[in-house]
Order: C-alpha cells, then sequence, then structure tokens
C-alpha cells in the first residue's frame, strides 16, 4: 500500500505533484492547519505531514496519529512541532534548512544597506514631500569591517556577499575550520575581538541557551561606538531593551531587524527609534524560496517514506539514499543484535558499548546505533523505533558508546555489541555476507555461523554427548520443524550454546519439556523481525 501524505498548509501545486509522480498518495488541504478539531480527526490515517507554520503538532495531536512517520516543515523553524513528544512517538521531524538560505542572506545585506543609508526614513521623509537631503547622511560599506556571529550556511552566504562589496570580515564561530574561513575569505576570531573591531554586526545562529542575548547589555558595551547591528536570524539572540539603550545613548548608531523575541511583534522597545529598520520577519520570504522549501520538504519526505532516506531531521541521523542502499543489511543486523541481547537482558540495562570493524567501521555509524539501541528497546517496549529508542535509553541513564577499528579477524566486517547491567556482561557479534543476510558470528565469546530466522530457541549447556538428540527430538515429538541448527563451545567439554532456527514460535510447554531435562542452564526462545 502506497504511503499517505497529508498536506495541511499551504504548498504549491508543483510541490504536491512531486508526491504524486514519486508514488505517495497525498491530500492536499491547506486550510486544515488552522482548523485544529478537523485536522485531529484525519491525521490518524496519514503516514507523513507537510506544514508551514500555521499547523501546531502538540503532542495531543501526535497522540492520534498511530500511523504517523515523518513531519516534514517547508520552512526552517519548527517551534510549532513538539518535538520531544514527535521523537518519543518515533516519528521524525524534518525542516528544509536550504531552501531559504540565499533569500535570508540577501535580506539581511538589504537590511545592512537599509540602516547604512537611512533608506526608511528618507523614503517616508520624501513621500511627505520634504527634501530633506542634508538629514540623512550615510556612511559607506566599502571598506567597512563586518563582524559575522554564526557563518554557517546562511551567515557563510552573508559572508561571501560581503567580501564582493570589499568589505572586511571577521567570523565568531566555535564551528567554523581556518580552511573554511580562508575560503570565505574571512577572519576568524573571538567573539570579544569582533565586538571591538566591527561596524556592522550581523548574526546567523540559531537560538539555544547559549546564544540567548548573545549580545547584551554587558556585551554592546564592548562594542565600537557608531556600530551598526542587523539580526535576521531568531528573536532573543539581542537584548532588545538594552540595544535600545544603547542606541538612545548614542553608541550604537542603527539597527536592523526582522526577528524580535516575542512575535508577532505589535509593541518592542525598537520600534520608533529613528535609524532604526524593522521588517515582520520577511527573511524567507520571496516566491523562489517559498517555492524552494515546498519542493525540498516533498522530496525529502518522499525519500524517506519510500526508501528509508533521511535529510535535514531534527530528531534522527541523516541517512542518504545511497546510504540507505548500501547500510540497509548493516541496519538490520544492529537491530537483530540488539533484539537478541534485549530479549535475552531481563535486569536494568547500564551500558550499551557498540563496537564496529572493518568496512562498517566507516558508514554512518550514528544511524546504526539508533538501529542497535531501537533492537535493544523493542523487548520491552514493542513500539519503539529508531528514532525513539535514543530518548528512551537517555531517560533510563543508559551509556552509550562506539567504537571503530580497522579489519581485524577473518571478517570484511562486523558489529559486536556488549550490554552492562549490574549482574553482567553480555555480548553477540555478526556480520552480512555478499547475500546481504544478517548472521550471528559469536554470542558470548564463542564462534558461530548463524543465519536469523523469524522464530529461533538459544540454549547454552555444558557440552556433554547427548544435546543435540534431545533438541532434535523434542522438536520433533512436539510438531516443531528445524530449519538450521548451530551449535558452539568454548572448548571441549566446557561451556555450548546451541541455536535453531524454527518454522513456528515455539510453545513454552516445549520450553518447560526442555528445562525440566536439566542439562540446560538456558532456554530461551526468540523472535527476530525478518521482514
Amino acid at each position: 500500500m502506497a504511503p499517505r501524505v497529508l498536506v495541511s498548509d499551504e504548498l504549491s501545486e508543483t510541490a504536491v505533484q512531486i508526491f504524486r509522480d514519486r508514488g505517495v498518495e497525498v491530500d492536499y488541504m491547506p486550510k486544515l492547519g488552522k482548523d485544529k478539531d478537523k485536522l485531529a480527526e484525519v491525521i490518524g490515517q496519514y503516514d507523513g505531514l507537510a506544514i508551514r507554520s500555521a499547523t501546531k503538532v502538540t503532542e495531543k495531536l501526535l497522540g492520534l496519529a498511530p500511523n504517523l512517520k515523518v513531519i516534514g516543515r517547508a520552512g526552517i523553524g519548527v517551534d510549532n512541532v513538539d518535538i520531544p513528544a514527535a521523537s518519543k512517538r518515533g516519528v521524525i521531524v524534518m525542516n528544509t534548512p536550504f531552501g531559504n538560505s540565499i533569500t535570508t542572506a540577501e535580506h539581511a545585506i538589504a537590511m545592512m544597506f537599509a540602516v547604512a543609508r537611512q533608506l526608511p526614513e528618507a523614503n517616508a521623509s520624501t513621500h511627505a514631500g520634504k527634501w530633506e537631503k542634508s538629514r540623512f547622511m550615510g556612511v559607506e560599506l566599502y571598506n567597512k569591517t563586518l563582524g559575522v556571529i554564526g557563518a554557517g550556511n546562511i551567515g557563510g552566504i552573508v559572508c561571501d556577499r560581503a567580501v564582493g562589496l570589499h568589505m572586511k570580515v571577521v567570523a565568531y564561530d566555535p564551528f567554523l575550520s581556518e580552511e573554511r574561513a580562508k575560503q570565505l575569505g574571512v577572519t576568524k576570531v573571538e567573539l570579544d575581538e569582533l565586538l571591538a573591531r566591527a561596524d556592522f554586526i550581523t548574526l546567523h545562529v540559531p537560538l539555544t541557551d547559549k546564544t540567548r542575548n548573545i549580545l547584551s547589555a554587558e556585551t554592546l558595551a564592548k562594542t565600537k561606538k557608531g556600530v551598526r547591528i542587523i539580526n535576521c536570524a531568531r528573536g532573543g539572540l539581542v537584548d532588545e531593551a538594552a540595544l535600545a539603550e544603547a542606541l538612545k545613548s548614542g553608541h550604537v548608531a542603527g539597527a536592523a531587524f526582522d526577528v524580535f523575541a516575542v512575535e508577532p511583534a505589535t509593541e518592542s522597545p525598537l520600534f520608533n527609534l529613528p535609524n532604526v529598520v524593522v521588517t515582520p520577519h520577511l527573511g524567507a520570504s520571496t516566491t523562489e524560496a517559498q517555492e524552494n522549501v515546498a519542493l525540498q520538504v516533498a522530496e525529502q519526505m518522499s525519500d524517506y517514506l519510500l526508501t528509508g532516506a533521511v535529510q535535514n531531521a531534527l530528531n534522527m541521523p541523516s541517512v542518504t539514499a545511497e546510504e540507505a542502499a548500501v547500510m540497509g543489511p548493516w541496519v538490520k543486523l544492529a537491530s537483530h543484535l540488539g533484539a537478541f541481547v534485549g530479549q535475552m537482558t531481563d535486569e536494568p540495562i547500564k551500558a550499551i558499548n557498540v563496537l564496529y570493524d572493518g568496512a562498517v567501521s566507516d558508514m554512518n555509524l550514528a544511524a546504526l546505533n539508533c538501529a542497535t539501541i531501537a533492537g535493544i528497546m523493542k523487548a520491552t517496549n514493542p513500539d519503539v523505533n529508531m528514532v525513539s529508542a535514543p530518548v528512551i535509553a537517555k531517560e533510563r541513564g543508559i551509556q552509550i558508546s562506539t567504537t571503530r577499528q580497522e579489519k581485524t579477524g577473518v571478517f570484511d566486517a562486523f558489529i559486536k555489541l556488549t550490554v552492562v547491567t549490574d549482574k553482567r556482561e553480555r555480548s553477540v557479534a555478526g556480520t552480512c555476507f555478499s547475500d546481504g543476510k544478517p548472521r550471528f558470528i559469536q554470542i558470548k565469546g564463542i564462534n558461530i555461523d548463524a543465519e536469523v530466522g523469524r522464530h529461533m530457541l538459544y540454549t547454552t549447556n555444558e557440552d556433554v554427548p547427548g544435546i543435540i538428540g534431545l533438541l532434535g527430538m523434542t522438536m520433533g515429538k512436539n510438531g516443531v520443524n528445524i530449519a538450521n541448527f548451530t551449535l558452539g563451545r568454548s572448548g571441549e567439554g566446557q561451556e555450548a550454546i546451541a541455536i535453531l532456527y524454527l518454522d513456528q514460535a515455539l510453545d513454552q510447554k516445549v520450553v518447560d519439556t526442555l528445562e525440566s531435562t536439566g542439562m540446560f542452564q538456558q532456554v530461551k526462545p526468540l523472535e527476530f523481525d525478518v521482514a
């Protein structure tokens, strides 16, 4: 059955057609985002939800959407989506951070020109029939120093445009490498140096606990007198009241703001101050940008629903379509390893350690970790998936570590999972052969070669004669067919294990029969999702 997507906000017909062309059923109801009751009635029918800013995806709405797998936001901001609630329910939340990058960067440059030449006030004065040529003395951008706080995607475009204007550009960004700075033609500096040197300051960072009020009364006091400040990123990055005081004192010569701490902004300390340019969050408001993000969200959601590729997700590692094709068997193996340990472990887990050896160590380990954790968690919570499982593990205080190493054994690649509890450590390793089928290759340090089937039986015993016959006879007497039978032992007369691949689920009475023989330390029926 084809996946179904609901578009509850305005998207272009071209974007909607992308879903149809890719084989996704789509219902286009752009007014539904503002009708909470109607949206709540129908949301349970859909695998995907495509939105802009009007639709509010709350925990309550998510509770009514048992089939929902992905939410796609056509744009950057996801303030209207309860991401923690979505993560707990295993719903991927995507945005489109690149579709409006050029538009937002251009708006920042336009705002810089506007505040440098006092264009809005000059425009209003001239429309009023005045000719106040001497009143509006501006400054050139040429040869001025622009301080860019945040040189990522949008900030990088601003840097490029500013260099083209022959400005001197200094950038503060802890994640900016020296190589990337040279590529952009900018000088990487610390924040205090940027504040002291910049004639103009523009912000291009997300709003986090670390960036909130990054321009406060204290940091504004460190700026060069006569600085002009532009914010087209997020409201709350600048203390608006502190900036208003700096403008009134003359320390700051001008400001241009497209975003505000409270939006819609019907009032602000910055309103009606001279040489303050304000716009109503227009950074992404061009026809090109709105079309770009709509097309991008349709492509991303279709890719995920049809191929498992994850792009620009906020609560899940990204996996390209190419990675998804190559990693598919390894994701399945990671899930099986987790499922084995999860079903074998009855006590609380303290730590999960995953070792990646050989070729698999070069793959997308974040995604493989998610699959492993999900496999473990499904034993106690069948509804978890790769999105929700890491959240649950974190809530339980489970420590997760990852190790990668070059090829060390006979296999080109393998994954080894070790789980630690207060009572024991339990480990299992597996690999994928050229046929793409996952296999267990080691349990408890004992080498084996076991194909993974839906229904399996795992036993441990002392290495003594008669175990194979006992297992076979018991299965036969109870009408259980053995598809495959794998044995392993740590040494002659020492600990031994057996894994039986069965054609059907094992009845508890069969387990009881085996346990009653006294020949086994463990008799554990297992089930794996091999679909």
